[in-house]
């Protein structure tokens, strides 16, 4: 296979990106084909899937096509998927609803239910899914209690990609690391589990089959090899979970490394030999193999807070890098980067989606505070991001009281292009920061799976041998002292307003 490739397709939230890789770990191209988030009403997030899947397919076609390989050459292709959808199919696998995503926060009511009566923290603790609104177990709670009818149409209930791989194979299968995170499996047994389905009211076979992250299918159906431009006969991967793979696609696989991903939303994550649950419940457990399952938490509030803040108050930023020819982002971020530490007394709590780890509050908000009249556009930029790596040190830190302090942070997503943002990372973790050649982790992490599954690699520990380390960025300890002394407001102000973001929404 030396002189094969292999395709690593992560399903994003707001992106499908294919990426062709060498068996060295070299990335030879990649196609990022984007589609867009629905609300339909405040706290609903929506997707087509039938959309999704046609970017997919499109994604893979034109990373193939860029790295001018023969088919024959496409040695494996394996797959990484967003966390947490919910898609009601029929028995033909026709999508009876959109896809209701992690970001959907409809499910609040009986979140709180399973909270507060005590069965939450049973469920959590046998399955690793927090009990929080992005989690498929409340989707479908609220399903059978809001939208009853569908609910008892649907044959079957399904993520996006389950929803893929029935579209290319006409099989119901669904890999352990994307089960793990729906609140309905046992991680101890790895099979679904018992008294979750009888909460929710289902029965085994309205989920789909259970298999490993590294089960290989081939012979999908040719009308779609022709529009990837494959043989349908190239050995499809199942993959995993987006969040897990990342980790993999960074190196970050022992638990002395800590996998920090900023894009869309943002995650900290590190990897443990078994399942590992947290009495507190503020962290997750989801499976990338049987011996290395992946602990941490998720932001909702990543990219998108910088994105909304673009869209909404930085249209100076937008019109000069269209003049410049430039990224808007980069142009945001240099102007931040001339603001102080600390935004001179600014502080942004970023949870406008809501907040999963550690605090899993669907109700909260965002804040800025101590806004001054000193204070500009370039202040709030800089008090966004300070705040959205608040908002993943505060899952770093809850991760401590489970396992020793890590010695080094892998980067991943967006965030990993600005060398000004993994500066500010460095300085408010205290600890090194390094970004590997190839920061699209998550893609990475499934190409590298697939290479195991078929034999290119005979263990994920052997990925060290394919990452070749970037830039590294070392803290400045008297930075990262005030940074912490921050972040205690920072959490402050969060405990502080819980009963008022409760309020707050039930007037809406």
């Amino acid at each position: 296979m030396n002189n094969s490739y292999f395709i690593g397709v992560d399903v994003g939230t707001t992106s499908t990106k294919a990426i062709v890789f060498s068996v060295t770990g070299e990335m030879k191209s990649i196609s990022n084909r984007g589609y867009p988030i629905a609300v339909p009403r405040p706290g609903w997030a929506e997707q087509d899937p039938e959309e999704i899947f046609s970017d997919v397919l499109l994604a893979v076609r034109e990373a193939v096509r860029q790295a001018n390989i023969a088919k024959s050459e496409v040695a494996a292709i394996g797959f990484s998927g967003a966390m947490h959808s919910l898609i009601a199919v029929n028995a033909e696998g026709q999508p009876l609803t959109p896809a209701i995503i992690w970001a959907d926060n409809r499910s609040i009511a009986q979140t709180t239910r399973l909270k507060q009566d005590g069965t939450g923290q049973a469920l959590y603790r046998r399955t690793g899914t927090p009990i929080h609104p992005m989690s498929p177990l409340t989707k479908l709670l609220w399903m059978r209690e809001e939208a009853i009818e569908m609910f008892q149409q649907a044959a079957r209930f399904i993520s996006i990609k389950e929803y893929i791989f029935y579209k290319l194979f006409d099989r119901f299968i669904v890999d352990y690391s994307i089960a793990s995170a729906t609140g309905l499996f046992n991680l101890k047994q790895q099979q679904w589990d018992a008294e979750a389905l009888d909460y929710v009211g289902i029965a085994p076979d309205r989920l789909s089959e259970l298999v490993p992250t590294t089960y290989v299918l081939r012979g999908f159906k040719r009308e779609y090899a022709e529009t990837m431009g494959i043989d349908a006969d190239t050995p499809m991967v199942v993959g995993a979970s987006d969040g897990v793979l990342a980790n993999l696609g960074v190196g970050a696989i022992n638990p002395r490394q800590v996998a920090i991903t900023l894009g869309t939303s943002g995650a900290v994550r590190t990897v443990v030999p078994t399942p590992l649950t947290d009495p507190q419940g503020r962290t997750f457990c989801y499976a990338l193999t049987e011996n290395h399952w992946v602990i941490g938490g998720p932001s909702n509030n990543g990219g998108i807070v910088l994105r909304w803040l673009r869209d909404e108050f930085c249209q100076t930023e937008v019109t000069l890098a269209k003049q410049m020819n430039a990224d808007p982002y980069e142009i945001m971020i240099k102007a931040a980067s001339e603001i102080p530490l600390g935004a001179e007394g600014l502080i942004c709590l970023p949870f406008l989606s809501g907040e999963r780890a550690p605090y899993w509050n669907a109700e909260a908000r965002g804040i800025f505070f101590g806004v001054g009249l000193h204070h500009h556009r370039a202040h709030f930029i800089r008090a966004v991001l300070e705040g959205i790596l608040f908002s993943v040190y505060s899952i770093n830190l809850a991760l401590q009281d489970l396992v020793n302090p890590a010695e080094e942070i892998r980067a991943s997503g967006g965030f990993a292009r600005s060398g000004i943002w993994l500066q500010m990372a460095a300085d408010v973790f205290g600890y090194d920061v390094v970004v590997p050649q190839v920061y699209e982790g998550s893609s990475f992490g499934a190409a590298v799976l697939a290479m195991v599954a078929v034999g290119q690699l005979s263990q994920l520990e052997n990925v060290e041998s394919l990452i070749q380390a970037g830039d590294r960025y070392h803290p400045h300890l008297d930075y990262t002292h005030r940074y912490h002394q921050l972040f205690d407001i920072y959490d402050r102000l969060y405990r502080t307003n819980v009963n008022d973001f409760s309020l707050l929404n039930q007037l809406r």
